[in-house]
């Protein structure tokens, strides 16, 4: 089954509601990168709250870049992606493990670290990017998550963000983005909060095969949620191509590039967010020399 997002709305339009399942994307993820279980688990929930802030963009050059920066040995993860979307990242430390946590779950807190930031850029067209930055609180990812959007898009936000890791991969993966209307009244929030106290975890919900509709009822306890916004397809896929790769090499300047050629003679570049190599021979190089770099 292909991943989806849906949007919707619940008590008569007044509570915001996107749910995701990125179950395929989070395990491409893995496999491109190679990722422990524990990288995966917490690589798989920032790529998901990646897709669902993508779909809340509007124009289709607009691009979305989250960066997570923590004291805890991952060190960094960055996503980045389109209003597809199509999303693509990587890991600093893919291969990273740990003991369970006290709850005797995967310690995605720890592996982040409490300490450190959120980094999310928004290019949607304007003269200058978007940039808003917010503290990590937990490093559980969803935490945070709800923390940026309160501090820097001054929204209150519900986030939850699962991933079930099993010995073959992962197993289900998805999260939720619950957003109260200026409109929308303490009873109903209320009810919300209580729904969302009682349906558990998005990770389990998807494992239990519930749809994303049955899960946004289940969330919000509505059960007359209204379809805003389907047919939603995240994917991971890389956009890197060797015109890219070319580039990157010109914009080291003439006196770098005239060193790989007399001293390496060719050059091999990889591409961090799906880790295809890319070989340029010595006279690709000089080409690359004469025709993109002014003297």
């Amino acid at each position: 089954m292909a991943d989806k997002i849906i949007k919707f709305l619940a008590y008569e339009g007044k509570i915001s509601v996107i749910c995701a399942d990125t179950t395929n994307l989070v395990e491409e993820a893995r496999k491109i990168h190679d990722l422990s279980p524990l990288a995966t688990a917490a690589f798989g929930r920032m790529l998901t709250i990646t897709t669902i802030m993508g779909t809340e963009m509007k124009g289709q050059k607009d691009k979305l870049t989250v960066q997570i920066k923590g004291n805890g040995p991952l060190q960094m993860m960055l996503a980045t992606t389109n209003n597809f979307p199509r999303v693509k990242g990587y890991v600093a430390n893919p291969h990273v493990d740990m003991p369970l946590n006290e709850f005797g779950k995967l310690d995605v807190g720890g592996a982040v670290g409490f300490e450190g930031y959120i980094n999310v850029i928004k290019d949607i067209g304007l003269k200058e990017p978007y940039i808003g930055i917010s503290p990590l609180t937990s490093g559980e990812i969803a935490d945070d998550f709800a923390n940026y959007f309160v501090k820097s898009e001054q929204r209150n936000s519900a986030v939850a963000l699962g991933v079930l890791v099993d010995k073959n991969g992962v197993k289900s993966s998805g999260g939720y983005l619950i957003n109260p209307m200026p409109d929308a009244t303490e009873e109903e929030i209320s009810k919300v909060e209580q729904a969302i106290f009682k349906a558990g975890a998005m990770s389990k919900m998807l494992d239990q095969k519930l749809t994303l509709e049955e899960i946004a009822k289940r969330i919000t306890g509505d059960e007359k949620v209204e379809i805003i916004e389907e047919n939603i397809t995240p994917i991971y896929k890389c956009d890197c191509s060797k015109e890219h790769m070319a580039d990157g090499l010109a914009s080291i300047g003439k006196e770098e590039l005239e060193d790989i050629i007399n001293t390496e003679e060719k050059a091999e570049l990889e591409c961090h967010f799906c880790n295809k190599k890319y070989e340029f021979s010595k006279e690709e190089l000089e080409e690359i020399l004469k025709q993109r770099i002014k003297n």
